[in-house]
């Protein structure tokens, strides 16, 4: 009886463990084709993104060796200036710019740091009236303020990438509203304030916010405009989401688009077309209103 349970017991464990084994295989031959599958996957071509055509804005002065608005159009990175609208992260970028700007000087005094006698105002008892220690108590006039402000760093932090990412999005947002435009330069011959007015009329960009990449606001452009309350010029290492969400419309020229697309491209292949081409007629092609 003991050698046939013996035995029976071999033969089931013998089953077990080829049934083990058989799994095992199956899994490794399973790992095997997944793993070939995703390096066939990856050796694949990914598909293209089609850059965004815009249309030349008119120059606030046309020069002679720049090339005309008429007829030619920009292309620009869709992972620049298409992302996906995210309100949340516009939300995190401002309230981060918004923050530093606070001075964070208010201050009061407390009962400790008012000057004045320490000693009792009047007996504990006898008087009538309510208990009270020295002058220098919140609850009387001149005295000092409890749980008051005090000096402190209002600023808040915000990792580099969603400061990137707000940028996408406040870009590729003026361009989705038709309030994206670009000069092939922004310059501006002399410091008249009167005759760059009239020609912000001209073209009808009040409420602008002009952004080139030049080193430094061209002379006469920073002096002309230096007056003008529904317009400003800026360069892009001091532009930031705030300012692209408080203005009504951006400028940007040809120097400022590729600095852009260059500090905030991401790794998706892109299809290639020159940075400044002839126009063509497509329904992508967006114009600032």
């Amino acid at each position: 009886m003991l050698g046939r349970t013996l035995t029976e017991a071999f033969s089931s464990l013998r089953i077990q463990c080829r049934a083990g084994a058989s799994t095992s295989s199956r899994l490794v031959r399973a790992r095997t084709l997944a793993s070939s599958a995703s390096t066939s996957s990856s050796s694949e071509a990914l598909p293209l993104a089609q850059p965004v055509l815009v249309e030349l804005t008119p120059p606030l002065k046309q020069f002679e060796d720049a090339p005309r608005a008429e007829g030619n159009v920009v292309s620009l990175d869709p992972t620049v200036f298409n992302h996906p609208i995210r309100r949340d992260i516009l939300h995190l970028c401002v309230i981060h710019h918004l923050d530093g700007l606070r001075q964070g000087t208010a201050s009061t005094k407390t009962r400790g740091e008012v000057r004045g006698s320490g000693a009792k105002i009047r007996p504990q008892k006898g008087s009538g009236r309510a208990r009270l220690g020295d002058g220098q108590s919140p609850m009387l006039y001149g005295g000092g303020v409890a749980f008051g402000p005090k000096p402190r760093d209002f600023s808040t932090k915000l990792p580099r990438k969603v400061i990137q990412m707000g940028m996408r999005v406040a870009l590729s947002a003026k361009l989705k509203e038709r309030h994206l435009g670009v000069m092939t330069r922004l310059d501006w011959p002399n410091g008249k304030t009167k005759h760059l007015k009239q020609k912000i009329e001209l073209l009808g960009l009040r409420k602008t916010l002009f952004i080139t990449g030049e080193e430094q606001v061209a002379t006469g452009l920073e002096r002309a405009i230096r007056m003008l309350r529904d317009v400003s010029v800026t360069t892009v290492d001091k532009v930031n989401v705030y300012e692209l969400v408080r203005w009504e419309r951006v400028i940007l020229d040809l120097k400022a688009v590729e600095h852009f697309e260059n500090t905030l491209r991401k790794g998706v292949p892109v299809g290639t077309l020159p940075l400044l081409s002839e126009v063509v007629d497509s329904p992508s092609t967006a114009s600032i209103a």
